[in-house]
């Protein structure tokens, strides 16, 4: 991974941090600590362009799930949505799988570990799937998304894929929705361009 400082007019500047797959980053904000706490903008939306971010922000999403819970992987294949994701409280595995035909990691996965604790934010463009596995006895996990909600678009890819082999980190069985135990496999999933 590949740290990049990301400077810009705004009063806190982040941390850019590359992984395996194309356009998907890792965002380290700058975090202002003393005796009463803490302080950081989790969005500014200079600081996000300056980042590479240039999409807007259409809808924000919180989720709260107990330990063992994996939700996902899910995309929508019209209507696509590129996800911000954090987690304010707990302590989350955040998986992003490449569903695009012409990246060169297609069919490739990422797993980030976010955390109330590092504060850490996920980009995850249009493209992708997205899950995440919940590690903590709780967390609460908010993502800011580039399109709406369409639930005839949605698509779930099999979170046990045996082609994609994700490291989920399991402990023990995972406690899943009757949505997601009906995911696809990879290779009879719709992809992307």
């Amino acid at each position: 991974m590949n740290a990049v400082p990301v400077i810009s007019a705004a009063m806190n500047a982040l941390t850019k941090i590359s992984t395996s797959l194309p356009g998907v980053f890792i965002l380290e904000p700058r975090v202002f600590e003393d005796e009463r706490g803490f302080f950081f903008e989790s969005y500014n939306r200079r600081v996000m362009v300056d980042a590479g971010i240039t999409e807007e922000f259409v809808q924000d999403n919180h989720s709260c799930s107990s330990r063992n819970v994996l939700r996902g992987l899910h995309y929508q294949v019209k209507r696509p949505q590129g996800k911000l994701v954090r987690v304010v409280e707990g302590d989350v595995l955040d998986v992003a799988v490449d569903l695009r035909r012409s990246s060169s990691s297609f069919g490739k996965w990422e797993a980030v570990r976010l955390s109330g604790e590092n504060k850490r934010m996920l980009w995850i463009p249009v493209g992708l799937a997205h899950g995440f596995r919940v590690l903590s006895a709780r967390a609460h996990v908010l993502y800011k998304s580039t399109d709406y909600y369409v639930p005839e678009h949605e698509r779930t890819l099999a979170w046990n894929d045996l082609q994609l082999k994700i490291g989920w980190e399991l402990d023990g069985e995972p406690i899943i929705s009757a949505k997601d135990r009906r995911g696809v496999a990879f290779r009879d999933a719709e992809y992307f361009d």
